[in-house]
């Protein structure tokens, strides 16, 4: 036990950092022990995988001191930022959720360089901004971002660069519990099921939630050869007429796609409009360089259990609303 090289993971109770927190523990191997950091050991969540075999330590992305001392003596690092953890208005503008994932993501990268972490994976996203055409009408956040929770976590790249640390980016897709919520499909006035979804006819990669934290897992074990790379997660890469297909015969009756174009969703009015919309017209824009970093081999070589929709709509059907 002694032996095995550690990898602290942080947001280890949500839903990316758990999901490598579980691989590690159901890993036969037995190459990594995992230590889980979490703001809150006492949570049920972490209880849980303290229960898994899992060492919990209380760490926070806002205290340099402690996290490097949550580092120190890790082989590895898993480092995800939550920019949609629910936050007061307050909160919001005096350090908004772009402002709050940068700095985090320096903290992270500066404690693991001073602890000797040997190697990071850093759950970050794109920069959108080259996207959209200037004056092309679409909203600017802050005056400088397109789609913030991506744009944001693509600066804070330099961080992890700048440490001099190997670093393995790891891209996350559209992830398939979506379709339990947001994109689950809906009853329209005649009683048949739609999917209503924004991703016009482009191709849209997506990923069970687990299979984030498996290839997590496979980037540690190939190790600082995969420094410097962008691995980016997709079981399926479908269009949204073939999502609602495969959710049709997932279901037992026929599900119809309707395309919704961005501008509807921003003019929607919802909390988030427009900031969505424009998120969901890059992965139109940009379909070709997104669907083009995945790379199915490797990706089946980091995690052979990678689910395709179809199976896990098998496993997740009774969870579907209709």
């Amino acid at each position: 036990m002694s032996q095995q090289q550690i990898i602290a993971v942080v947001g280890a109770t949500g839903a990316q950092g758990g999901g490598l927190v579980r691989a590690i523990l159901a890993d036969r191997s037995g190459r990594f022990a995992v230590r889980a950091l979490t703001r809150r050991p006492d949570s049920a969540r972490a209880e849980e995988l303290a229960a898994l075999g899992a060492e919990v330590v209380e760490a926070d992305l806002d205290d340099v001191a402690g996290l490097r001392k949550a580092f120190d003596g890790a082989h590895g690092a898993f480092v995800v930022t939550n920019f949609w953890e629910p936050r007061t208005p307050e909160e919001e503008r005096a350090r908004p959720a772009t402002t709050k994932e940068r700095e985090q993501a320096g903290n992270a990268a500066r404690a693991g360089q001073e602890a000797g972490v040997r190697h990071f994976v850093w759950s970050t996203l794109p920069d959108t901004r080259g996207y959209f055409r200037p004056g092309d009408g679409t909203p600017t956040f802050e005056g400088t971002y397109k789609v913030p929770h991506a744009d944001a976590k693509a600066e804070a790249d330099r961080f992890f660069l700048e440490s001099g640390v190997p670093t393995t980016f790891l891209h996350a897709n559209v992830y398939y519990e979506a379709f339990q919520d947001m994109f689950a499909p809906r009853r329209d006035e005649r009683g048949a099921l739609v999917l209503p979804l924004g991703f016009g006819d482009a191709r849209v990669p997506a990923q069970a939630a687990e299979d984030i934290g498996r290839t997590a897992l496979g980037i540690f074990r190939r190790g600082e050869v995969l420094a410097g790379s962008r691995v980016s997660v997709a079981g399926s890469v479908l269009t949204g007429a073939q999502y609602a297909a495969a959710l049709g015969r997932a279901l037992g009756e026929p599900v119809t796609y309707q395309a919704v174009t961005p501008d509807e969703i921003r003019a929607a009015g919802f909390p988030g409009a427009g900031e969505v919309g424009n998120m969901l017209q890059y992965l139109s824009t940009a379909e070709r360089d997104i669907v083009e970093l995945i790379d199915g081999e490797l990706l089946r070589e980091l995690n052979p259990e990678l689910q395709s929709f179809d199976t896990w709509l098998a496993a997740h059907r009774d969870a579907i609303p209709r």
